[in-house]
């Protein structure tokens, strides 16, 4: 890779934990005032400290290190990162629902077992859209720079340890490959990525976001939403922490909106573009910072 491409995979990562810790502090609240001031406060519901990162980021680091050995996902490391989700849901402060419900109901850490969990869950609730797979999706695009078509199908693949429901393993595939694009080209075209996942009535979604603002979507824990206040954050700023300030200020599940927000500014825009300040403060589970997350990510590519 050149450095261009280099820092814009970076990118990708810490874009999804900055938005993730900036996010932490308002989960749950409403949208806020366009001109309020967004910080990296830590706080809110689960008494986050400043600058750490909450569960969109701690199961996009099993991933992550998966492919900063070289490797992709295959059913063995599929089991891998399932193992390691289970271990560090018994001690998270916050593990979202649908998540929480399928590591409960696991007999064994393996990617079948999860599959099997996620599809019981999802015939007895009628449910299984929500946003906590697409939250975690940026570290696998590293894994399939050279393989937009394999990396569409892993993105599901790994959509579905959790999320039986298609729409969730769309979304993915879509996020996957737009991000994919933006570190390889430096280009941003979300709706190429739609056409390139072959789910062709995306279009519509993405272009009533392209209209609206992150507050519009009030339902973002449903996949879809939060799909569109990330995409709506970025299309309407210039900036990595103008999208992510924008995501924040849609409110709700500010956090996670931040975190996907992030994952595709930060792949267009680059590691450099995250304020430095920012930087300096993330860290989280499992007692990993920035610069931990970069080495991993360098790893993955170079």
């Amino acid at each position: 890779m050149n450095a261009e491409q280099l820092d814009r995979a970076v990118g990708a990562i810490l874009g999804t934990a900055a938005g993730d810790a900036l996010g932490a502090g308002y989960e749950f609240g409403p949208p806020l005032d366009p001109h309020e001031v967004v910080e990296l406060r830590g706080g809110g519901q689960f008494d986050w400290a400043p600058g750490e990162w909450t569960d969109d980021t701690s199961m996009s680091i099993p991933i992550l290190r998966v492919v900063a050995r070289g490797e992709r996902l295959t059913d063995a490391t599929a089991a891998e990162i399932v193992e390691a989700w289970a271990t560090w849901a018994r001690t998270a402060k916050d593990v979202g629902i649908q998540t929480r419900q399928v590591l409960a109901e696991l007999e064994e850490p393996t990617a079948a077992d999860a599959r099997r969990a996620a599809k019981r869950i999802h015939d007895r609730t009628g449910r299984s859209a929500g946003n906590g797979s697409l939250m975690r999706t940026a570290p696998l695009v590293l894994a399939y720079l050279d393989a937009p078509d394999e990396l569409a199908q892993a993105a599901r693949d790994l959509s579905a340890l959790t999320h039986y429901d298609s729409t969730a393993g769309d979304a993915c595939a879509i996020w996957c490959l737009a991000i994919r694009r933006a570190i390889v080209d430096g280009v941003l075209d979300l709706h190429a990525a739609i056409d390139d996942a072959g789910v062709p009535a995306w279009h519509a979604r993405a272009r009533d976001a392209e209209q609206k603002q992150p507050r519009d979507f009030v339902h973002n824990g449903w996949v879809v939403e939060a799909f569109q206040g990330a995409w709506s954050a970025i299309v309407h700023t210039h900036t990595t922490r103008d999208a992510l300030e924008a995501a924040v200020r849609g409110g709700r599940d500010t956090d996670t909106v931040a975190a996907i927000a992030g994952g595709l500014v930060g792949a267009r825009r680059g590691a450099d573009s995250i304020p430095i300040e920012w930087r300096q403060m993330l860290h989280g589970w499992p007692g990993l910072r920035a610069d931990d997350l970069e080495r991993l990510a360098r790893s993955a590519v170079e």
